[in-house]
């Protein structure tokens, strides 16, 4: 509740301890009413990544295949007395279901998990391709010092040439020398 005084607003808290301090956030627990059983998120996620990976795989198919023949051949070739799922097999469809529906929203999740660690896997290659980048722009730019570097040192071909010529003038010098 707010309360203006001379020319300031300040805020007052209601005195009740059951009230929210803000409508926009839900209360954390309700005295009184049954609360629900808590469950590590993480841990349930990893368990439905098993699940979606098992779904996935030949193994799980042949057993299913296996265990629909066996129910289908159990149906169809045993004595009436032992059937517990006539011909329309409306049970085999029922449980087919429910299996789907349970499958569905677990391979789901493995999804969303397996997204948030490709994204973060992309954010990881990002920041290290721009690490490399910004590496190869510093070796570059080092390269291309080092030959500006190299294009006033004096190199053996040019350092030959010159001592070549300062024999061959010595070696005037010596003539002239010599005739005088």
């Amino acid at each position: 509740m707010r309360v203006r005084e001379g020319g300031s607003t300040r805020t007052e808290q209601p005195s009740s301890s059951a009230a929210r301090a803000r409508l926009d956030q839900p209360r954390t627990s309700r005295p009184g009413l049954l609360t629900l059983p808590t469950y590590d998120p993480e841990s349930f996620a990893k368990l439905s990544e098993k699940i979606a990976r098992f779904l996935g795989t030949g193994r799980f198919i042949v057993w299913m295949s296996f265990v629909i023949l066996l129910w289908v051949a159990w149906n169809v070739f045993l004595p009436p007395a032992v059937r517990f799922d006539e011909y329309p097999f409306i049970f085999l469809t029922l449980a087919l279901s429910l299996q789907a529906s349970y499958a569905a929203p677990l391979i789901l999740l493995a999804q969303n998990r397996q997204d948030n660690r490709d994204r973060v896997n992309m954010e990881q290659d990002r920041a290290r391709s721009d690490r490399n980048i910004a590496d190869t722009e510093y070796l570059t730019r080092e390269v291309a010092a080092l030959r500006q570097g190299l294009g006033e040192v004096a190199t053996r071909d040019f350092v030959r040439s010159e001592l070549q010529s300062l024999l061959k003038e010595l070696d005037e010098r010596r003539d002239a020398s010599d005739l005088v």
